[in-house]
Formats: C-alpha cells, structure tokens, sequence
C-alpha cells in the first residue's frame, strides 16, 4: 500500500512537466512513467534497499509493530500532502516513520547515525543538484539553440521532452521502488525468513516494482498542477532541462546507494530553469510552502508512527 501510494503521490514529479507543456495528454504520460518505472528493476543495483533495509535503524530493534507503525506514518503523510496538492517526500516520510517507530520502541540508541545523517543530508543536496543541473541544462541548451526560432525550438524540445520524461521516470522507479523494498528486507530478517547475508528475494523486487508503477498509473493529479505550473511557467524547452536535471541527480544518488527525495530533486531542478532565466519567474511563495513540507516532512510522520507503534502494540 506505501509503494503504491508512493507512486501515486510522485507521479507528478516524472509527468508534470510534460503534461503542463502539453507535449503528452495526461493519461498517456502516466501510461509511459509507469512503464519506466518498471523497466528500473532491469538498470540499477540494490544499493538504495540495502541503506534502507540495513543502514538507519538498528535491525535488531525491527518487528512487525515497527515496520507497522513506519508504514502507518509514511501513509499519513503522504495523504496528507496529496489532499493539499503539496509536492512531498515519500521517501523522508517513511524515513521517519522508521525513526519514529524506533525511537517509540527503544528510544534514540535504535538509530543507526551514519545512515540517517546521510539521508538527512540529501533533503538539502538533491534539490540544490537538481538546481544545479536545471540551470546549467537550461544556459547550456539556450547557448546552443541562440540562433533558431522559438517555433524551431518548441518543436523539437517537444520530441526530447519524451525522452527526458522516461529518464526521469527511470530514475524515479530506480530509487523509489528500492525503499519499499528494503523496508519489506527488514521485516523477513526480523522474522527470521531471511538473513542479513542473504540477497533480496526476487518476488519482493518484482512486487515493489508493480506496485509503484500502479501507483503511478493512477497518478495524483493534485500535486501536477502545483509542480507543473504554480512554481514557474514551463515551456518544451524548460521541461527538457528540468527533468534531464533532475534524472542525473537520480542516477547518481540510486549508483551510489542514496535514498534520495525524487520531489526534492525535480522541484529543485524546475526552480533553477525558472531562476535561470529570471529570478522573478519563480513563485518563491509557493516555493517557499514546498520547503516548509519538506521540514515537517520527517517529524510529523515519526510522531505520527510512534502513535501507531502504540497502538499497535495495544490492540494488534
């Protein structure tokens, strides 16, 4: 259910600019990101679901009542977000709802520091990266294309939108689907179905793939049109940069093993093409809310967990 909502809940972040550029209608668009997000089982490595699965609570603090009140948490938040159209992290979400159920249960010696501090220190690097290489696609692709007409220009970065979108929905499915993957990772090694040493299952990998690229399918239209149009005016050319901007920072976070946030990435990315051209074209009120999201993100869903955890322990 927490792979499927994360799909549903980001699927704004891989279609929202080709859809508000209007180079693909919406069902098409979620058609395609979901097709991507599956062929991701294929190109990356495990790293993400082994930081997720190993690296940020101690495994020997993990039972059904921690991964039950994580989950709970993550939903929440996420619900939450999408009710109000605001473009979240899925992946802190669950972060801290793993944080919150395990400080519930064994108080804050449970963490495992070195990888919560590297996931914590993505909810600022992904979306500067994403700033980064936004700007730098988008001075890079009007240097390039100064002579041509704005027709010209429209009509081919119309085509390389379709190839932009699938290497971000690539990335997206690559890094997101592997958090699911290594919290269900956890559970079996609790319950003794597995060992630390043991690889992943193939039908865990295959379901967690499934299950977001459903999610995707069904895309949460809430959150397009803030990412799509409220942040800034996007043209063709500007989506073309934003997502290429953003599945770079994806590729190089999932190669080496960062859960990192695809809303933060993308967000970021489509902030850098606004403020490239002008700083005025950005919304920085509406950006500004985006970030407050982003800082609750982690709290409110490991309160909300650690209720669960109780809850849970009570009644389950």
């Amino acid at each position: 259910l927490f792979d499927f909502m994360n799909g549903f809940h980001d699927a704004a972040n891989a279609i929202a600019t080709v859809v508000s550029t209007g180079v693909l209608q919406p069902q098409a668009a979620v058609a395609m990101a979901a097709l991507f997000n599956f062929i991701a089982v294929f190109v990356f490595q495990l790293k993400v679901a082994t930081t997720v699965g190993k690296g940020t609570i101690d495994p020997m603090v993990v039972d059904h009542y921690v991964v039950f009140g994580a989950l709970v948490g993550a939903i929440f938040w996420n619900l939450l977000t999408w009710y109000y159209g605001i473009p979240s992290s899925s992946s802190h979400a669950l972060i801290g709802g793993l944080v919150g159920a395990a400080v519930a249960k064994a108080g804050t010696g449970s963490l495992i520091s070195a990888g919560l501090i590297k996931t914590i220190s993505f909810i600022v690097l992904s979306p500067l990266l994403g700033f980064v290489f936004g700007s730098i696609m988008m001075v890079l692709v009007s240097w390039l294309f100064v002579r041509s007409t704005p027709r010209r220009v429209d009509k081919w970065f119309r085509r390389m939108q379709l190839v932009s979108a699938s290497m971000y929905s690539l990335g997206h499915g690559g890094n997101d689907a592997q958090k699911t993957m290594g919290i269900i990772w956890m559970l079996l090694i609790a319950a003794g179905y597995s060992t630390a040493k043991d690889p992943l299952p193939w039908w865990v990998i295959i379901s967690c793939y499934c299950a977001i690229s459903l999610g995707t399918l069904f895309g949460g239209w809430r959150i397009v049109k803030t990412m799509g149009q409220k942040i800034t005016k996007l043209k063709p050319v500007g989506g073309f940069c934003a997502e290429t901007g953003g599945a770079i920072t994806l590729f190089l976070a999932t190669a080496l093993g960062i859960p990192v946030s695809t809303t933060h990435t993308i967000t970021g990315a489509i902030v850098g093409v606004g403020s490239s051209r002008k700083m005025s074209a950005v919304r920085w009120g509406v950006a500004g809310n985006i970030v407050w999201a982003w800082v609750l993100t982690i709290p409110a869903s490991a309160f909300v967990a650690a209720i669960a955890w109780w809850i849970g322990t009570k009644i389950l």
